[in-house]
Protein backbone atom coordinates (compact mmCIF):
# COMPACT_ATOMS: atom_id res chain seq x y z
CA UNK A 1 0.00 0.00 0.00
CA UNK A 2 1.14 3.42 -0.67
CA UNK A 3 1.04 6.67 2.02
CA UNK A 4 -2.49 7.76 0.11
CA UNK A 5 -4.11 4.34 0.67
CA UNK A 6 -2.89 4.31 4.42
CA UNK A 7 -3.82 7.44 5.31
CA UNK A 8 -7.28 6.53 3.08
CA UNK A 9 -7.65 3.84 5.19
CA UNK A 10 -7.00 5.93 7.99
CA UNK A 11 -9.76 8.08 7.40
CA UNK A 12 -12.28 5.73 6.55
CA UNK A 13 -11.46 3.66 10.09
CA UNK A 14 -11.72 6.98 11.73
CA UNK A 15 -15.11 7.81 10.58
CA UNK A 16 -16.72 4.45 10.96
CA UNK A 17 -14.73 4.04 14.24
CA UNK A 18 -17.28 7.52 15.35
CA UNK A 19 -19.74 6.01 14.45
CA UNK A 20 -19.66 3.27 15.86
CA UNK A 21 -19.25 4.88 19.24
CA UNK A 22 -22.17 7.11 18.81
CA UNK A 23 -24.58 4.21 18.33
CA UNK A 24 -22.73 2.07 21.16
CA UNK A 25 -22.81 4.96 23.49
CA UNK A 26 -20.17 5.90 25.73
CA UNK A 27 -20.77 3.92 28.60
CA UNK A 28 -21.19 0.24 26.24
CA UNK A 29 -18.67 -2.25 27.42
CA UNK A 30 -15.97 -3.02 25.02
CA UNK A 31 -15.50 -6.69 24.47
CA UNK A 32 -12.40 -6.90 23.03
CA UNK A 33 -10.27 -4.78 25.34
CA UNK A 34 -11.24 -6.14 29.00
CA UNK A 35 -12.08 -3.31 31.33
CA UNK A 36 -12.44 -0.39 29.11
CA UNK A 37 -16.12 0.98 27.67
CA UNK A 38 -16.40 3.45 24.89
CA UNK A 39 -15.32 6.26 26.03
CA UNK A 40 -11.94 4.90 27.54
CA UNK A 41 -11.33 3.58 23.81
CA UNK A 42 -12.03 7.31 22.19
CA UNK A 43 -10.06 9.05 25.36
CA UNK A 44 -7.08 6.47 24.72
CA UNK A 45 -7.75 6.95 20.31
CA UNK A 46 -7.90 10.42 20.86
CA UNK A 47 -4.76 10.60 22.69
CA UNK A 48 -2.42 8.80 19.84
CA UNK A 49 -4.06 10.78 17.35
CA UNK A 50 -2.93 14.08 18.45
CA UNK A 51 0.44 12.33 19.50
CA UNK A 52 1.15 11.39 16.12
CA UNK A 53 -0.28 14.99 14.65
CA UNK A 54 2.20 16.63 17.10
CA UNK A 55 5.06 14.79 15.49
CA UNK A 56 4.09 15.03 12.24
CA UNK A 57 3.59 18.67 12.15
CA UNK A 58 6.25 19.86 13.92
CA UNK A 59 9.21 17.07 12.68
CA UNK A 60 10.02 16.22 15.32
CA UNK A 61 12.70 13.85 15.56
CA UNK A 62 13.32 12.61 19.01
CA UNK A 63 10.66 10.80 20.95
CA UNK A 64 7.84 13.20 22.41
CA UNK A 65 5.34 11.75 25.70
CA UNK A 66 1.70 12.51 24.80
CA UNK A 67 0.04 14.75 26.34
CA UNK A 68 -2.18 12.05 28.58
CA UNK A 69 -5.74 11.45 27.74
CA UNK A 70 -8.83 13.89 27.96
CA UNK A 71 -11.54 13.80 30.80
CA UNK A 72 -14.46 14.83 28.40
CA UNK A 73 -17.46 12.88 28.11
CA UNK A 74 -20.74 12.37 26.10
CA UNK A 75 -21.07 14.44 22.59
CA UNK A 76 -18.17 16.76 23.67
CA UNK A 77 -15.95 13.42 24.09
CA UNK A 78 -16.95 12.38 20.27
CA UNK A 79 -16.35 15.97 18.69
CA UNK A 80 -13.16 15.56 20.07
CA UNK A 81 -12.39 12.59 19.19
CA UNK A 82 -13.59 13.46 15.57
CA UNK A 83 -11.38 16.65 15.77
CA UNK A 84 -8.62 14.78 16.74
CA UNK A 85 -9.10 12.09 13.34
CA UNK A 86 -9.41 15.06 10.70
CA UNK A 87 -6.26 16.94 11.88
CA UNK A 88 -4.36 14.00 11.72
CA UNK A 89 -5.83 12.99 8.57
CA UNK A 90 -4.45 16.97 7.10
CA UNK A 91 -1.41 16.71 8.57
CA UNK A 92 -0.44 13.45 6.87
CA UNK A 93 -1.96 14.66 4.06
CA UNK A 94 -0.29 17.87 3.82
CA UNK A 95 3.26 16.11 5.05
CA UNK A 96 6.23 16.45 2.45
CA UNK A 97 7.54 13.38 1.27
CA UNK A 98 10.93 14.57 2.82
CA UNK A 99 9.41 14.38 6.21
CA UNK A 100 12.14 13.79 8.50
CA UNK A 101 10.54 12.44 12.60
CA UNK A 102 10.92 10.11 15.29
CA UNK A 103 9.57 6.70 14.42
CA UNK A 104 9.67 3.27 16.36
CA UNK A 105 9.75 0.65 13.68
CA UNK A 106 11.49 0.56 10.27
CA UNK A 107 10.05 1.95 7.64
CA UNK A 108 10.89 3.50 4.00
CA UNK A 109 10.21 7.00 5.26
CA UNK A 110 8.56 8.42 8.67
CA UNK A 111 5.50 10.05 6.43
CA UNK A 112 5.38 5.78 4.99
CA UNK A 113 5.95 4.87 8.92
CA UNK A 114 2.88 7.20 10.14
CA UNK A 115 0.44 6.80 7.74
CA UNK A 116 0.63 2.81 7.74
CA UNK A 117 1.11 2.87 11.39
CA UNK A 118 -2.24 5.30 12.07
CA UNK A 119 -4.11 3.51 9.34
CA UNK A 120 -3.52 0.37 11.67
CA UNK A 121 -4.06 1.89 15.08
CA UNK A 122 -7.38 3.12 14.09
CA UNK A 123 -8.80 0.23 11.91
CA UNK A 124 -7.92 -2.46 14.53
CA UNK A 125 -9.88 0.09 17.88
CA UNK A 126 -12.84 0.71 14.95
CA UNK A 127 -13.18 -3.27 15.79
CA UNK A 128 -12.96 -2.92 19.27
CA UNK A 129 -15.77 0.12 18.88
CA UNK A 130 -17.66 -1.96 16.41
CA UNK A 131 -17.41 -4.82 19.22
CA UNK A 132 -19.46 -2.93 21.58
CA UNK A 133 -22.39 -3.34 18.55
CA UNK A 134 -24.49 -6.50 18.46
CA UNK A 135 -23.57 -7.56 14.88
CA UNK A 136 -20.01 -7.35 16.07
CA UNK A 137 -16.69 -6.17 14.01
CA UNK A 138 -17.24 -5.14 10.67
CA UNK A 139 -14.97 -6.82 7.79
CA UNK A 140 -11.90 -5.36 6.66
CA UNK A 141 -10.98 -4.11 3.31
CA UNK A 142 -8.64 -7.32 2.28
CA UNK A 143 -5.55 -5.14 0.93
CA UNK A 144 -5.73 -3.42 4.77
CA UNK A 145 -5.73 -6.67 6.46
CA UNK A 146 -3.05 -8.26 4.14
CA UNK A 147 -0.74 -5.06 5.16
CA UNK A 148 -1.76 -4.70 8.71
CA UNK A 149 -0.51 -8.30 9.14
CA UNK A 150 2.98 -7.98 7.47
CA UNK A 151 2.89 -4.66 9.81
CA UNK A 152 2.31 -6.99 13.20
CA UNK A 153 4.55 -9.87 11.48
CA UNK A 154 7.34 -8.06 10.18
CA UNK A 155 7.34 -4.84 12.50
CA UNK A 156 6.55 -5.44 15.59
CA UNK A 157 6.89 -8.87 16.35
CA UNK A 158 10.51 -8.87 14.25
CA UNK A 159 11.64 -7.04 17.01
CA UNK A 160 13.35 -8.63 20.21
CA UNK A 161 11.32 -7.18 22.73
CA UNK A 162 8.29 -9.28 21.37
CA UNK A 163 7.28 -11.47 24.21
CA UNK A 164 6.31 -14.38 21.76
CA UNK A 165 8.09 -17.48 22.56
CA UNK A 166 7.14 -21.24 22.62
CA UNK A 167 8.65 -24.11 24.76
CA UNK A 168 10.65 -25.53 21.70
CA UNK A 169 10.72 -24.97 17.75
CA UNK A 170 7.54 -24.59 16.22
CA UNK A 171 6.01 -23.60 13.26
CA UNK A 172 2.40 -21.10 12.38
CA UNK A 173 1.22 -21.05 9.22
CA UNK A 174 -1.37 -18.30 8.05
CA UNK A 175 -3.17 -18.92 5.07
CA UNK A 176 -5.41 -16.12 3.39
CA UNK A 177 -8.31 -17.74 1.43
CA UNK A 178 -9.42 -14.44 -0.76
CA UNK A 179 -5.96 -13.42 -1.56
CA UNK A 180 -3.93 -15.60 -1.65
CA UNK A 181 -1.02 -14.26 1.02
CA UNK A 182 0.83 -17.03 2.97
CA UNK A 183 3.26 -16.09 5.92
CA UNK A 184 5.25 -18.59 7.61
CA UNK A 185 6.40 -17.94 11.48
CA UNK A 186 9.41 -19.56 13.50
CA UNK A 187 8.82 -20.02 16.72
CA UNK A 188 11.18 -20.82 19.50
CA UNK A 189 11.77 -20.47 23.13
CA UNK A 190 15.34 -18.09 22.85
CA UNK A 191 14.52 -15.75 19.54
CA UNK A 192 11.48 -13.54 18.09
CA UNK A 193 9.24 -14.91 15.80
CA UNK A 194 10.88 -15.03 12.49
CA UNK A 195 8.25 -14.50 9.31
CA UNK A 196 8.74 -15.46 5.76
CA UNK A 197 6.32 -15.09 2.84
CA UNK A 198 5.45 -17.51 0.24
CA UNK A 199 2.42 -18.09 -1.10
CA UNK A 200 3.66 -21.40 -3.00
CA UNK A 201 4.40 -22.98 0.57
CA UNK A 202 3.00 -26.23 0.77
CA UNK A 203 5.72 -28.13 3.61
CA UNK A 204 4.98 -29.26 7.32
CA UNK A 205 3.86 -26.82 9.95
CA UNK A 206 2.94 -27.35 13.44
CA UNK A 207 0.29 -25.30 13.41
CA UNK A 208 -1.89 -23.61 10.41
CA UNK A 209 -4.38 -20.88 10.25
CA UNK A 210 -6.61 -20.91 7.48
CA UNK A 211 -9.61 -18.16 6.81
CA UNK A 212 -10.37 -14.91 4.75
CA UNK A 213 -7.52 -12.04 5.33
CA UNK A 214 -9.70 -9.57 7.81
CA UNK A 215 -10.52 -12.87 10.05
CA UNK A 216 -6.77 -13.62 10.04
CA UNK A 217 -5.85 -9.71 10.65
CA UNK A 218 -8.42 -9.45 13.48
CA UNK A 219 -7.41 -12.87 14.86
CA UNK A 220 -3.79 -12.31 15.31
CA UNK A 221 -4.81 -8.81 16.72
CA UNK A 222 -6.80 -10.75 19.51
CA UNK A 223 -9.46 -8.45 18.20
CA UNK A 224 -11.29 -12.37 17.47
CA UNK A 225 -11.32 -15.66 19.21
CA UNK A 226 -8.99 -18.56 17.34
CA UNK A 227 -12.35 -20.28 16.30
CA UNK A 228 -13.14 -17.81 13.62
CA UNK A 229 -10.50 -19.56 11.57
CA UNK A 230 -9.97 -22.70 10.74
CA UNK A 231 -7.22 -23.83 13.09
CA UNK A 232 -5.08 -27.43 12.64
CA UNK A 233 -2.60 -28.95 14.19
CA UNK A 234 -0.82 -28.25 17.40
CA UNK A 235 -2.81 -25.62 19.33
CA UNK A 236 0.19 -24.62 21.81
CA UNK A 237 1.56 -21.41 19.01
CA UNK A 238 -1.92 -20.32 18.57
CA UNK A 239 -2.43 -20.23 23.03
CA UNK A 240 0.84 -18.49 23.02
CA UNK A 241 0.32 -15.92 20.65
CA UNK A 242 -3.33 -15.04 22.41
CA UNK A 243 -1.29 -14.77 25.70
CA UNK A 244 2.08 -13.07 24.65
CA UNK A 245 1.45 -11.37 21.21
CA UNK A 246 -0.01 -8.12 22.78
CA UNK A 247 1.11 -4.73 21.30
CA UNK A 248 0.39 -2.18 24.07
CA UNK A 249 0.75 1.51 24.38
CA UNK A 250 4.21 2.55 27.11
Amino acid sequence: MKVVDHVDALETAGRALAAAAAEAGPDAEVPTCPGWRVRDLLRHTSMVHRWATDLVVHARTAYQPGTGETSLDGDELLTYFREGHAGLVAALRAAPESLECWTFLPAPSPLAFWARRQAHETTVHRSDAESALAAGPRPVEPSVAVDGIDELLFQFHGRNRSRVRTTGPRTLRMRATDTGDVWTVRLSATEPPRTERDGRASGPVDTELVGAADRLYLVLWNRLPFDAVTLTGDEEPARVWRETSGVTWS
